[in-house]
């Protein structure tokens, strides 16, 4: 049986409601920044909660040419610009991905804005032909992945997975195993959300979204014993995964080493979280990662503010690392990334270790029966680190753990 080999991040790229830019979201997360604001157009609709994150669309005019552009769905175009700069980072450019093979693995599970405007336009109409040749490309789950393998002439693994809030967590694990056992050298993995409204609607309609309207920054509270909801918000992030051996030959710069990766199902319900099964996910990475749970320095939760979820992920998290190890959710800042977040996470995760700083978990101010029993970090601290593990869990009970060391 050949060898296992390393798997390193040498790049990454993120498009997030605290930044467009690596070092723009570093400080708004050192500094505890919310990016969530009241939409009122979403009120009058008749959503139950005006909340959201916000992000600016980017302009593709003058980076894309215009066969290429009207292909995108709003969540393609955050992740074109998260990839652009991973690429950038880990030092690839247009020479290379012509001349060597490269895959990409992104989470996405809708495209809910395509389709509605598609089939509007249809029914006013009267003519399907006039959603146009790139209608499709658009409202396809794998518009992300086809897109972009196009774009950055990608001839390796195009894959797009979907698995609820846990997708791109699921994204960067599985680009990881297929490194590890040499059946690709490189893989861009990451995750896209889309920020409209047509894709949280049926989120609203089960009442899982904050109503703290009054202060939509203060409306994230995960494991507080306050907090009534999560707040949708979305963009893109992207990191660029390689074996060991291939980052050090082409000279690359190396930034963390993935470690394990661990998934689970719960098996129970389609909404509600298990503790048996959160366990499960973070065991195994734990196991696959070869380590203990005093070896990690800090846990970036999935913790979306939700009374259920957050008590049930606190309790797991308490049963695994006791009541030292560091916890906060990034989630009381961004809000829920969905099909985004796990990848974003792992980013916002490394940004802090590599600048020493555990990021906080805003608006903590009263602990529950649960989240008493952890190392809730409420504030900023200032603290190296190295090794962390990020969790995502998802709809349908679907777990998946990560974790990653800074190098």
């Amino acid at each position: 049986m050949p060898e296992m080999k390393r798997v390193v991040i040498t790049g990454t790229g993120i498009y997030s409601v605290l930044g467009t830019d690596l070092e723009t979201v570093k400080k708004s997360l050192y500094e505890g920044k919310s990016g969530i604001v009241f939409d009122e157009e979403r009120k009058q609709t008749g959503f139950r909660s005006g909340l959201t994150g916000k992000i600016k669309r980017p302009e593709l005019k003058g980076l894309l040419p215009r066969r290429m552009r009207i292909g995108l769905a709003e969540q393609g175009e955050y992740a074109y610009m998260a990839v652009k700069d991973a690429l950038s980072q880990a030092k690839v450019d247009e020479e290379y991905l012509e001349k060597n093979i490269v895959g990409i693995l992104y989470g996405n599970d809708s495209s809910a804005s395509a389709v509605i405007e598609g089939w509007e336009k249809i029914k006013e109409k009267k003519d399907t032909s006039l959603v146009g040749s790139a209608g499709i490309f658009k409202q396809m789950n794998s518009t992300v992945t086809m897109n972009l393998a196009v774009i950055f002439k990608l001839r390796g693994i195009s894959l797009t997975v979907s698995s609820a809030c846990a997708s791109s967590s699921h994204a960067v694990g599985l680009a990881s195993m297929l490194i590890r056992n040499g059946m690709q050298d490189m893989i861009i993995a990451g995750g896209a959300q889309e920020i409209n409204a047509y894709a949280t609607a049926s989120f609203d309609g089960l009442a899982a979204f904050s109503v703290k309207e009054n202060e939509p920054a203060k409306a994230l509270k995960p494991f507080d014993k306050d907090r009534d909801g999560l707040v949708p918000s979305g963009g893109g992030a992207a990191l660029i995964l390689e074996s060991y051996e291939h980052a050090v030959k082409r000279g690359a710069p190396i930034l963390a080493e993935v470690l394990g990766f661990g998934f689970s199902s719960n098996g129970e319900h389609l909404t509600n979280p298990s503790v048996p099964g959160l366990k499960d996910a973070m065991n195994i990475a734990l196991k696959d990662a070869g380590l203990k749970p005093s070896d990690i320095d800090y846990v970036n939760a999935h913790a979306t503010s939700t009374p259920a979820g957050d008590a049930k992920e606190a309790a797991a998290i308490y049963e695994i690392f006791g009541s030292k190890t560091p916890v906060s959710s990034t989630k009381s800042m961004t809000g829920h990334e969905m099909w985004m977040g796990g990848a974003g996470e792992i980013i916002y995760s490394l940004l802090a270790a590599q600048n020493d700083f555990i990021p906080p978990n805003i608006n903590f101010e009263n602990p529950d029966e649960f989240s008493k029993n952890l190392n809730i970090i409420a504030k900023t601290k200032n603290m190296s680190f190295k090794t962390f593990l990020s969790n995502s869990f998802g709809f349908g009970g679907t777990n998946s753990s990560l974790i990653v060391r800074k190098l």
